[in-house]
């Protein structure tokens, strides 16, 4: 059997195990969990550090990145949840004016945004159009498919179809570079759902080596490790 067959054949196993992860979390999410409430106090007698406003991918709640509000939470970051998102359906530039009345309704400044796919659509968006104060210093996206994803243009339903490669939103999103800097892109070294990648030049690019998935990967350590360290040059 060929390595070619045998990568095949190991992309295939994981792509499945991704899924399954996926379908787990959101059975988890639909269970009654931890409060929200609950993440914007870390534990221990502080400092605190950068506060953190998650924006969940497509179809995906907040307790979807569960996983890695722990992780963020437990590093010591206030982790404020925009409840208004829901599952996150909506077009980005709704979803986007959502978070940006959350920042202001929480008088949040400062912060930094941690997204997970389509958030990471949503976060640039945000930094493009509604970022005028400097209310949101940063973006962390995991997994973001900035590019778009060749896959989309097949799904069925306009929420899914806006990620096809040279639609409006994302030749809009692409052609607004200068927010590029302020953006880092946390991805894994395969990620079957985003084929092209989720490389955005002029942004700080962290590839997971040996990282396979597009879900599983918010519960991996070495993607959370990657996440708290885009934030740690950033001082509360």
């Amino acid at each position: 059997m060929s390595r070619r067959v045998v990568r095949a054949a190991s992309i295939a196993w994981w792509f499945l195990a991704d899924w399954v992860y996926a379908v787990r979390r959101q059975a988890v999410g639909l269970a009654r969990g931890q409060s929200a409430e609950r993440y914007r106090t870390p534990p221990g007698p502080g400092p605190h550090r950068l506060p953190v406003v998650l924006v969940p991918g497509v179809y995906e709640s907040w307790r979807f990145l569960e996983p890695l509000t722990e992780a963020l939470f437990t590093a010591g970051h206030p982790v404020h949840v925009v409840e208004a998102l829901g599952h996150n359906t909506g077009e980005v530039p709704a979803m986007a004016q959502a978070v940006r009345r959350f920042v202001d309704d929480q008088g949040l400044t400062g912060a930094a945004l941690v997204a997970h796919s389509k958030g990471g659509l949503i976060g640039k968006h945000l930094l493009v159009h509604h970022n005028g104060d400097g209310a949101l210093r940063h973006l962390v996206a995991v997994n973001t498919p900035f590019s778009g994803s060749r896959y989309a243009r097949f799904l069925p339903g306009r929420t899914l179809r806006v990620f096809a490669p040279g639609g409006p939103l994302l030749v809009e999103l692409a052609s607004s570079t200068g927010v590029n800097g302020s953006i880092t892109s946390v991805f894994s070294e395969v990620d079957p759902n985003i084929p092209g990648g989720s490389h955005l030049p002029g942004a700080t690019n962290v590839c997971i080596p040996g990282a396979v998935g597009h879900f599983r990967v918010l519960s991996d350590p070495r993607v959370q490790a990657a996440v708290l360290a885009a934030l740690e040059p950033l001082p509360a």
